[in-house]
């Protein structure tokens, strides 16, 4: 792995600044706080494991991934958050539980670890279990159960856009192993066409921006279909000189959402649009290499205030791969 660059953006010592003030977060457990006496979440959880190991930090990104295979429980899943002392909020999130095979699937690219792959595999293969097992039956996944047992009533068309991806990769790493999962691929073929052509299927959340780019960054929406979406969308959620505002109606950009969707546009073809968002994205990096969470234009006030955020770090760390593309990681979220 090459700890990546963006010329004239970030040097590779910007990017190991970064990749440092995720893993100051890191507590003994392996758990990774958002910050500092924070929680934790398993998808920004996984999305910090693999920027660590993009970063070249295979040590750190592996002991992430020990605490989730540690703290699985018997379903398959994982709580909502975590904290250093216990669980914050119990509910299971199909797409949180599901980001875990993203994940191993990114650190065996990054280090070629075969005996990484055999010894996720169990953890993997329960929690994706777990998830379709929250499948309706034309494709979409709903979105969370409760601790007791009992799913919420819909799906979420950000949070089924990530698991399609993860769907994929869990695949890419059954077939690494020699496992036959032709169910999964079934499943991810379903859920794909329900969200290429079935929007009605997810609860309307048309103000939110992930919404807009994660179809596309998933790579449920594909060609020229994606490529439309992208150019839709951008005049609702661009601030221009600014970055990607997280909700179409609130003056509100967010570092990691205006990085995802510079990887959304990578994924379209657009490489110049995602470069101009990656250089916006800048203006939120702190001096010791952490990113704030969001600002608030005009006034430019940070929130939630001063929060520099592990998971906004990683967001960086990965849109730098994709930029620079010089990792086996680096089309992970852009080569559908």
């Amino acid at each position: 792995m090459i700890v990546p660059s963006v010329p004239d953006i970030v040097s590779v010592d910007d990017i190991a600044a970064t990749a440092e003030s995720i893993a100051r977060l890191q507590l003994p457990s392996g758990m990774i706080e958002w910050y500092p006496n924070g929680h934790a979440d398993p998808w920004n959880h996984v999305e910090t494991a693999m920027a660590l190991a993009t970063a070249g930090r295979t040590t750190e990104a592996e002991h992430a991934y020990q605490w989730l295979i540690d703290i699985q429980l018997d379903n398959g899943a994982w709580h909502n958050y975590y904290v250093a002392n216990g669980i914050e909020e119990s509910k299971f999130d199909t797409n949180c539980v599901a980001y875990f095979a993203t994940g191993v699937w990114h650190h065996y690219l990054a280090t070629g670890d075969r005996g990484f792959l055999e010894h996720c595999w169990p953890t993997m293969d329960r929690a994706v279990d777990f998830v379709l097992g929250l499948q309706k039956p034309r494709g979409e996944v709903i979105w969370a159960q409760r601790a007791n047992g009992e799913a919420w009533s819909y799906a979420l068309l950000t949070g089924s856009s990530s698991i399609s991806h993860s769907l994929h990769c869990a695949s890419a790493v059954a077939d690494a192993l020699g496992f036959d999962r032709a169910q999964w691929v079934d499943a991810r073929s379903r859920l794909v066409d329900v969200i290429a052509n079935q929007p009605d299927a997810f609860e309307p959340k048309d103000r939110w921006a992930m919404d807009w780019y994660y179809p596309v960054l998933g790579g449920a929406i594909v060609g020229d279909d994606a490529a439309k979406r992208m150019t839709e969308g951008w005049e609702t959620f661009a601030m221009i000189g600014d970055g990607i505002r997280c909700v179409s109606d609130r003056p509100w950009v967010t570092a990691a959402e205006t990085c995802e969707c510079a990887l959304a546009h990578l994924a379209v073809g657009d490489r110049d649009r995602a470069l101009e968002l990656f250089t916006w994205a800048q203006r939120l990096r702190d001096v010791d290499g952490s990113y704030f969470t969001g600002i608030v234009m005009p006034e430019e006030v940070h929130f939630p205030a001063e929060e520099r955020s592990a998971y906004t770090a990683a967001a960086v760390i990965l849109a730098a791969d994709a930029l620079e593309g010089a990792n086996p990681t680096s089309e992970l979220f852009t080569s559908h």
